[in-house]
Formats: structure tokens, sequence, C-alpha cells
């Protein structure tokens, strides 16, 4: 049995000694190029199956690309900044706060994070080697490469002389342990199902001592941060009383009141009428008064909390009362929102509306301040007990008095995408890029792409389009590209520089690397007054390095101007379904920013890898296969086959199974082996294929290769792998179970035109085969390609195989196929269907196929000779008439005559010799000479009969009854034929 693996293993030597990969680079490109664009991954862990899927996308498009004559560079590429490289550096120094990296040094923890981007990058190389993917990681390009670098300067300031970066003030996230802020996408990819505590908490009006306004927090630390409340105006409120001790009745989301807090005589209590409706235990309450919410508004209230409670806080005048907002609902809580301004967009909103005091009792990295006396210095989402000081504040509220009820609260909640600390929404200074601006052309550029599968267009990236914020670029970090600005330290001013060549001029010092402990140093006369500029301490997100990649690769405009802008957008990217909103998103960006143009003009999305169980893969679980021991078990390319055509390829989730990757070795490697070595057991000569093969089978297989090459291309050209890969498995096995075992005795027959034309048809079959397999199996295809004698080093150097109807009327949806093409097909899908209806007549009646019948009826159908002839042979009847009906049937006539009962024997006989055959390990080429012993007269009979027959089909010179002593056997067994026994020994023919 053939060892696919092996295979490749030889394969990947032969291209590494030939150079295949790069001789398909310099071979001639006709069509000129083709653009593709390799997302850089970090190689701070090693690859995955989510990797593997991703790099098998492309390699698949550009392989197939090239073939139609373009010249398809792949460069890889590294990530090397940003809180990936820093979190691993901090953990193996013991660095835990940012404060500890500076106490370090910069520049000492900068040259560990370098030394430290490539620490998989070899393992890397390994695997993408084995899988078969080409693309040129020698030549590779490097976020951190100071071209790289510069041309980030230049896309800055572009964006900068459009008047598309801003510094602003507002609410925004923080990961509170790495003491940055995160932009809209980055915060989006991690939000994580949690267990917080929420509070309703009493707050007491200032002209009416006794009444509270309930409102409901699930943040209860940014209670010490409240400047006001908000209600909704035209919402109706009620003001409630009850002479009843606290009651341990639900109220809101599960919770309880508690302690002093709790309603009891003498105090009142105000929120929406719609949320008091909903309690159970609303009938202990009296309802004292019903009223619109601007009754509301501009009533004061005593604070929870006296630390911010003095005139010295800026705007204090309008602190500490109720005001109307347009976002104060009734769906869950009060009615009554309470406002922290330095804490949640809403409320900083608010703030910049009404001239509201902004309290910042939290610093950047998530403690409380000093003026927080209660919890100074205490974390406020500590990530190993993130509720902790929620439940403080609560029961400080509830020794004080201040608590109406608390609960466990459950909701999604947001998590560092690095080091997984839960987020704090902070307000804070950032510079962003104003993606608001440009929406419009975002929305035009859009409609431009074509996506793969389509529903993301208007979906996922659509949606995320529509409700595009402006863009977070600042990081308050240390490893990254720098921002580029300088501000005068008298006057203010600002500078941007675009290039190395503009610092070195505007400093007077030669610029030998961009990263921050080295611009940091460098300061420049302010050209405004007598000042000296500095450079703002931020670096950019590494996702503006990323969305950059189309210019940075290329080190543009410094280098290779023309030969980007002659190639810009991009043909094809390709990257999984979580970069909508990262990767995709700030290409598209820039591109509309830079150019006004979309920035890549196809795209493919994967979907999520995960275990057999359908649980994420992980490594401490080890609920999946090491992709290693696939290949080694089965080969890359039938990883490759069964993920190229897998719901993973159409952005859908996959439960990788390798009892799948298994299935598809046996079904689809194994038979096509199996086809060529019936193939290679039969010398070819010969020239042209069977073109003018007359012969049905020949015919119907040249007809469904012409077919398999329209269905593949215009798959390929639609970016529709899924459909470019089935249809290859479902070819190999009609070549292998219908095409060969149909023509099996034209091979060994003695019409010698009839056997040429089955050789060469087979031959060239299988040619084009190699052809359509090499993007997608390559390994596969240059084995087929090379034992098949193919004229050049490597299927990989062949011209894609033309296709006609493929090509014709590109902007038709389907396109035609000839009528004879047509009729061929459609013609043997009948014949095969009236074999599989006959066949289960012959298995309702329990007879085998090997037993010869007399006729078979179809109704429905009417055939040629030709194909009637296919019937009879496959279904093993002497007739078959054809009579008219409405709908397909078949009859089979199962009385056995003695003739065909006879007959019958021959066959399984027949099969017997040929099974010792194979069991002594016998070729066609091993001619044999075939003794027995039988007392049966009926197996003499059948014997002598068709004794012709039998010669000729166990490829045996002689069959005769043993009479003496005989040479050793090479195989000898008792069987029965029909229940005649029989004992058979086969010779080599020169013994006897």
């Amino acid at each position: 049995m053939l060892n696919f693996p092996s295979i490749e293993e030889k394969i990947l030597k032969y291209w590494q000694e030939k150079d295949i990969f790069q001789k398909t680079l310099a071979k001639e490109s006709p069509k000129g190029d083709f653009v593709f664009y390799d997302g850089p991954p970090f190689a701070t862990g090693l690859p995955h199956y989510g990797h593997i899927v991703a790099s098998l996308m492309k390699d698949i498009v550009p392989r197939y690309w090239t073939m139609q004559g373009y010249h398809v560079e792949r460069k890889w590429g590294w990530d090397c900044h940003g809180l990936p490289i820093e979190n691993i550096v901090e953990k193996e120094l013991g660095l835990k706060r940012k404060k500890d990296i500076e106490e370090y040094g910069v520049d000492k923890f900068n040259q560990s994070c370098h030394g430290k981007v490539l620490l998989f990058a070899e393992e890397w190389k390994k695997t993408i080697r084995r899988m078969g993917r080409w693309v040129d990681m020698e030549n590779d390009y490097k976020t951190m490469d100071k071209t790289y670098m510069e041309s980030i300067w230049w896309v800055f300031k572009q964006l900068w002389d459009k008047d598309l970066i801003y510094e602003g003030y507002r609410s925004i996230h923080i990961c509170p342990r790495c003491e940055t802020t995160l932009s809209q996408s980055e915060v989006g990819q991690n939000y994580q199902d949690v267990k917080d505590f929420s509070a309703t908490v009493k707050f007491e009006l200032v002209d009416e001592p006794g009444t509270y306004v309930l409102s409901w927090t699930t943040t209860p630390w940014t209670l010490p941060g409240n400047a006001a409340l908000a209600d909704g105006e035209e919402i109706e409120y009620v003001k409630i009383s009850s002479s009843l001790p606290p009651l341990n009745l639900p109220l809101n989301k599960g919770e309880k009141q508690r302690g002093s807090g709790g309603a009891r005589g003498g105090s009142t209590y105000i929120l929406a009428k719609a949320i008091f409706e909903q309690w159970p235990n609303k009938d202990q309450y009296e309802i004292i008064k019903e009223f619109k919410g601007k009754e509301l508004i501009g009533k004061q209230y005593r604070p929870l909390f006296d630390y911010f409670d003095n005139d010295k806080l800026e705007n204090y005048k309008n602190a500490f009362k109720i005001y109307a907002a347009d976002f104060v609902s009734t769906e869950e809580g009060t009615g009554v929102v309470h406002i922290a301004p330095g804490f949640g967009e809403d409320d900083f909103n608010l703030s910049q509306e009404e001239d509201l005091p902004i309290i910042k009792h939290v610093d950047m990295s998530g403690r409380f301040t000093e003026e927080v006396v209660d919890f100074a210095g205490e974390e406020v989402k500590p990530k190993g007990e993130p509720t902790a000081v929620d439940k403080k504040v609560v029961n400080w509220l509830e020794q004080n008095g201040k608590l109406f009820a608390s609960a466990v609260y459950e909701h999604s909640y947001p998590h560092c995408w690095r080091c997984d600390s839960p987020l704090l929404n902070y307000t804070t200074n950032s510079w962003f890029v104003a993606v608001e601006k440009i929406k419009k052309d975002l929305l035009k550029n859009a409609k431009k792409i074509n996506w793969v599968p389509s529903h993301i267009k208007e979906g996922r990236f659509g949606k995320w389009l529509e409700g595009a914020r402006d863009w977070s670029i600042s990081r308050q970090r240390y490893w990254g590209s720098v921002m580029p600005i300088w501000v005068c330290d008298q006057c203010g001013e600002k500078k941007v520089f675009g290039s190395v060549k503009d610092l070195e001029e505007a400093s007077g010092q030669k610029v030998e690397d961009l990263h921050k402990h080295i611009v940091d140093g460098i300061s420049v006369p302010c050209e405004k007054c007598q000042g000296t500029m500095k450079r703002i301490p931020d670096v950019l997100d590494c996702w503006f390095e990323s969305g950059s990649m189309p210019y940075a690769q290329m080190h543009y405009p410094f280098q290779n101007k023309d030969k980007f802008e002659q190639n810009f957008p991009a043909e094809f990217i390709a990257e999984g379904a979580d970069q909508t909103r990262t990767w995709f998103y700030y290409l598209h960006v820039l591109a509309t920013a830079l150019k006004d143009k979309r920035a890549f003009n196809n795209v493919i999305v994967n979907g999520i890898v995960l275990a057999e169980d359908g649980k994420k893969m992980s490594k401490k679980l080890q609920n999946y296969p090491d992709p290693e021991d696939i290949f080694k078990k089965y080969g890359a390319d039938a990883m490759r086959y069964y993920l190229a055509t897998s719901p993973v390829m159409k952005a859908d989730d996959l439960n990788f199974s390798e009892k799948d990757v298994a299935i598809v070795y046996k079904k689809v490697f194994l038979i096509l082996g199996n086809v060529l070595s019936f193939y290679k057991m039969y010398e070819h000569s010969g020239t042209e294929p069977g073109k003018d093969s007359q012969h049905i089978l020949d015919k119907w297989i040249l007809a469904k290769t012409k077919n398999l090459k329209r269905e593949i291309t215009e798959a390929y050209d639609s970016y529709d792998l899924v459909n470019a890969a089935r249809p290859l498995a479902d070819f190999i096995n009609e070549l292998s179970t219908w095409y060969l075992r149909r023509s099996r005795e034209r091979f060994k027959g003695d019409d010698e035109s009839d056997k040429q034309a089955a050789k060469s048809t087979l031959k060239y079959v299988l040619e084009n085969l190699a052809l359509l397999m090499a993007p997608v199996m390559p390994f596969t295809a240059d084995w087929l390609y090379q034992e098949l004698g193919g004229e050049k080093e490597s299927v990989h150097l062949e011209a894609w195989p033309k296709s006609k109807e493929a090509r014709k009327q590109r902007s038709i949806g389907q396109r035609p196929i000839s009528l004879w093409l047509k009729k061929a097909i459609k013609e043997m899908e009948v014949v095969r269907k009236i074999v599989e209806l006959a066949l289960a007549k012959r298995d309702e009646a329990g007879i085998k196929v090997r037993q010869a019948l007399n006729q078979l009826t179809v109704k429905g159908a009417a055939l040629s000779d030709e194909l009637a002839q296919l019937i009879k042979d496959e279904v093993n009847v002497k007739n078959v008439v054809f009579e008219k009906g409405d709908n397909l049937s078949v009859e089979l006539d199962i009385a056995l005559t003695d003739e065909l009962k006879e007959e019958g024997m021959y066959r399984e006989l027949v099969r017997t010799i040929n099974q010792l055959r194979k069991e002594a390990g016998l070729t066609i080429n091993d001619k044999i000479t075939v003794y027995y012993q039988s007392d049966s007269a009926l197996l003499e009979k059948v014997i002598g009969q068709f004794k012709t027959e039998l010669l000729k089909n166990t490829i045996a010179n002689e069959i005769k009854a043993m009479s003496g002593k005989i040479s050793p056997a090479l195989i000898e067994k008792d069987v029965e034929i029909n229940s005649e026994k029989i004992k058979l020994y086969l010779l080599d023919r020169n013994q006897g």
C-alpha cells in the first residue's frame, strides 16, 4: 500500500533541491502581478490549527493564480510589537506594573522585547514548510524593522496633514494592569460571562429628608465618583412608602433587601413605575404619588461619600443634582441612573452637556486614589477576585444606611485581549483617527469588495462599518512604533515627522533606530519660539502597524513607489472571522483615508477550529491531535483537503476530527493511488489521448473531466475554495469505481485499438487531474504528475488546464456547457441509477452479482446499445429491455436455468483464483498454472465449458485436474464454489 506521508517527504526534498518555488516565481507571467497581502502573526507561540487554516487559504489561492499565468509574490511577515511581547517579558522579568518597567529601564525592557520577538520562528518555518505552503520566510518583513516603522511614520503624517488625527478627552476602555488605553476592536475581542456584584443605592433628597431616589448599578466601585443622577423626563415615576420591616424579596435581577437600608417606616422611595410594578412584593408598599420624571430635574441629593463634597471640586455647583437623559430606560434597574463621568461613556457625554465635575477617584492602574480614604490603594477590579472591592463598597453602604438592596449579577464583561484582566471604562486623554469623518467613504469603498462567504459583507463587516467610531491609536506602553509627534515645552507647538530624514534634519542627529528608548532622547528646536520640542511619550496601537502593512512592507513611498501604486489594492487577503473587526477593518480605514480606495478586492474568511467535542482546543486538556502527528499519519495533503472542504472555509466553526482525516485519506488518496497503480501496470504507448475514442466510457470520462475543469475553475475564480476542492473527491471515486472498473476488461483485452484508447484516455484524465489538484493537494499532484512522466520539473510549473466554458461570458452567472457534454454526463447518470436499482433488486432476492441472470426490464428510459451493454455487464444480465413509463423503475428476472447457474459457478471460480493470486503476491505479469482436485462432476463440466475464459481472466496458461505429484505450489486452498468442493493449487507457469 502506498505511504503518502513518505511520498510527501520525498516531494518536499525534491522541491528544495530543485528550487521549485523560486522557479514558479521566476517563470514567465504573461498576465502580470497578482497581489496578495499576508497578515503578520506573532512568533511568541507555536502555530496551531487556526494558523494552518489561514495558511492553507493563503497557499491555495496563490498557487492557482500562478498557474493562471500571474506572478504572485508571497512574502512572510512577523508582528513584533505590542502587549503580546511585553507581557511575556514582564512575566520573565517579574515586572508587575508600569512603574516596575520604568525602574528597570525602558531601554533594557525594549531590548528584552526585541530578543523575544522571534521566539518560535523556527517552529513556524518547520510547520509552514511541512504543510506545503510556499512563502518567502527568509526575506520576511518585520514590524520592528526601521524601514517598516518609517513607512508607518509616513502613514501617520499623511493622516495628520488630512486633519484626521486629533487628541481628545473622552471615556474609553483601559486595561488597568497594562495601564493603557484600548481601541474599540480590542475591547470586543475578549468579552467573558462573569458574576458581578450589583447594588440598588439610596440617594437622599436635600429638600425632602427621608425621601430617597433609588439607583441601580453593576459597578459599585464607581459610586465614590458619583457626580449626578439621571432620569427620563417623560418616564412615569412613583413615590412609595411602607411601614413594614425589611423584606428579603427579589427586587431586581435577584436582589435582596439588606440591613438598615431596607424599606421601613418613615422612609419613602422614588423609582420608575414600570420597574415598581415588576416587584413581586409591590402590594406591601403604598404609592404616595405618581409623576413624570421632569419633576425631579434639578433636585439636589446628598452624596453617598463625602470625599469630593467640597467647593474645590471643579463645577461643584452642578454636582449632586438630577438631570434628564435620553439613555435612561425602564428595562432594568430603577429608572434612575447613577452618573460617574470619569467611568462611563454616557456619563461623560452628559457631563459635557451639563458641565458636571469629572471625579477621578481611580487612577490608570485601577486603584482608588488617596482621597478615597476608606479604600485608598485598593484595586477596583483585581484579576483574581474582581468583585472583592465591590463587596467592600456595598458593605460600607449597608453599614452607613445607604444600601437598599444588592445581588450577584451575571452579564458579559470585557477583559484585556492579552493579559485577561477586567477592563475599566475610563475618561482620559487619547489620540484618535477621525474615522467618523470618512465613514461615508468607508461604506462606499466597501461595496466593491468580494467577500467569501458573502454574508459578511453586509453582516459582520458591514454592520461594524456602520457603527464605526473614532479610533483610539495611542498606547501608554513601551515596545512599539512611536507616535511621531513632538511638542514644544514652551508654546505647545506640535510637529509631526513623516520620515527619518526629516527628523535628522530638524534635530541634527543621526537616527539609527525608531523605538521609544532611542527617539525619546531626540529633541528638536521649536521653530515658533525658543523652546525645545520633545516627543510625546505614547506609542501606536499595534493594529495601526498591521493596517499599514501594504505600504510598510515595501518601505513605501521611500522605495518601490511605482511597483506599489501599480498594484494597489491587493487582489486577495484571507484571515479568520475575528479579523473582520481588526486587521481587515484597519486595512480598509487606512486605505480609504490615504488613497480613498479599498485595500483589497477579494477576501476569504475562515471560522474557528475547535476540538472534536466542540470545546476550544486546549493544551491542558489535550483534546486535539498535534498537527505534526497528523502529517506523519496521513500526510499534509489529507489534512489540507479535509480542511479545504470543511465548513471552516465558509467562516463556520469546525470540530476537528482525526477520524474524518483518516476517511479522507482512505477515500481520496488511497483510491487515487490504486488508480495510478492500475495504470502503471500497463505500459502506455501512443500519442494523443483518447479524444478520437468512440467508446462510451471514454466519451463519458472525458466529458466529466471537461466539466470538472469548468467547475473548479469557476469556483477558484470566485474564491470559493470549498467548491473548488470538493468535486475532486467525487471525480476520483467515479474514475475508480465506474470508469476503471467498467474498463478493466478493455485494458486486458485483445482489441489493441480499444486497449490503446482506454490507456491514453486514462493517462489524459490523470494528467488533467494532477493539474486540477495542484493548488489544494500540491504534494500528491506533483507525485502523480511525475509518475505520469510530466514534461516539466513540477506540476506547479505547468499552466492551468484550459476550460473554454469557464472563460466565456465571465459576467454571466452559470457558464454554458456544450450540449454533447451535458448529454454524455446525463445519460451515464441514468445508466448508473438503473444499475443501482437493479443491484438493489438482486440484494432483495439474495442473488450475488456473479450469478448471471436472464433479463432486466427498464421502464421510463431508452438508451443506446452501448449504454445497454454497460448495464448488462454491471448487473450481469443477458438482456436489457427498455419500456415506456412515467418514472424510472426496473424489474429483474431472477429465474435461474442450468446454463445461468453454470455461468455463475464459472464467475465464482474466476474470483476465487484471482483472490488466491492476490494472496500469493502475484502481479498481472505473473502467469500461472492451476491444478485442482474435486469430486464434483458439475465443476468438471464448468471448467471444461469455460476453460478459455478461465485462462484469460486468471492469467493462467493451463488449468487441469491433478493426476500425480506436482511441484510445491505458490498457494493451495480448499474452497467451495456454490457448495461444490474443490482444492486449488497455483503454480508458477514454469512449474509442473
